[in-house]
């Protein structure tokens, strides 16, 4: 019966020990969600201003940009795949990797080969474990992008997709990502970066005036200078809403392992004091049937 209360008081012990890091780690993702969101909102002004750019110039423009056409035959897609780098976050990198593996095989099934980049550590260990190839990883940074990471990204894939095919070029990009829509609910989407789908804007409200734009240079030079802006920008923009995504991920994993963890300890408490009980009611039994037996 001894043994079996130290069993639960050790159990009691590294429970109460697991919770207060799982307290920490909700305190450090609750204190750094709200500048994560701060990041991504001081980010929107940026990104409408230039796809409004972007848009102006292609849409008033007839010549064909190669960012921007369309290729006849699609032989091989390069898919971006934003993961974590630190787990206890969820299902928050299982999700995206589920989802980019959903895209993958419509690719396929489309006749289309696939080359995956990989931002987190998450998702690196995930085709490292299945020997599967991947052409380039970044790690690091994925709680707290930077923008210098989104450029370097950027160069990349528009090197891959201006290649020819024969040299490992691209003929379309798509992102894989989780878009943050608020602290309850983030969601796993799909964007195709390349070749841009651009549109004309329309006002969002009736008194909102939409800028004109005049060009200067030609249209063609504007374009140049604006779409690689343009692409690191989205993909900027798509590392914010992966890094909030990831740390309200974990501030909710870590809030119900800390609950998890206080339903645990007081069920091995409850077990404990009935051990005790147990223990202390066997003792006074054979107290009272020792006393007995000195009397007879």
């Amino acid at each position: 019966m001894g043994a079996q209360i130290r069993v639960y008081r050790q159990k009691i012990a590294s429970t109460t020990s697991m919770r207060k890091m799982f307290k920490a780690m909700e305190l450090i993702a609750t204190s750094r969600i709200g500048k994560a969101r701060a990041r991504l909102a001081s980010s929107l002004p940026y990104a409408r201003a230039i796809t409004r750019a972007v848009s102006a110039v292609a849409s008033t423009s007839d010549f064909e940009h190669p960012l921007t056409t369309e290729h006849e035959n699609v032989r091989r897609a390069a898919v971006l795949v934003l993961t974590a780098d630190r787990g206890q976050a969820g299902a928050y990198s299982a999700t995206i990797l589920k989802r980019a593996e959903s895209l993958t095989e419509l690719l396929r099934s489309q006749g289309k080969e696939v080359a995956t980049y990989l931002v987190g550590r998450k998702g690196q260990a995930y085709f490292d474990f299945r020997n599967r190839a991947y052409a380039q990883v970044w790690t690091g940074q994925t709680d707290s992008p930077e923008f210098e990471r989104a450029r370097e990204i950027r160069t990349v894939l528009l090197e891959a997709f201006s290649a020819p095919y024969e040299e490992g070029g691209v003929d379309e990009i798509h992102v894989v990502y989780t878009s943050f829509r608020s602290m309850v609910v983030q969601e796993a989407v799909v964007i195709r970066l390349l070749p841009l789908e651009v549109v004309s804007e329309k006002a969002s409200e009736a008194n909102e005036i939409l800028p004109l734009y005049e060009f200067e240079p030609e249209p063609e030079k504007v374009l140049d200078a604006l779409l690689p802006r343009y692409i690191e920008s989205r993909i900027f923009a798509a590392m914010l809403h992966s890094a909030a995504s990831e740390l309200a991920s974990r501030q909710r994993a870590m809030k119900n392992a800390g609950d998890n963890a206080s339903d645990l300890i007081k069920k091995y408490t409850r077990l404990r004091n009935t051990a005790r009980q147990a223990e202390i009611t066997q003792e006074l039994t054979e107290i009272i049937a020792g006393a007995d037996a000195l009397n007879a």
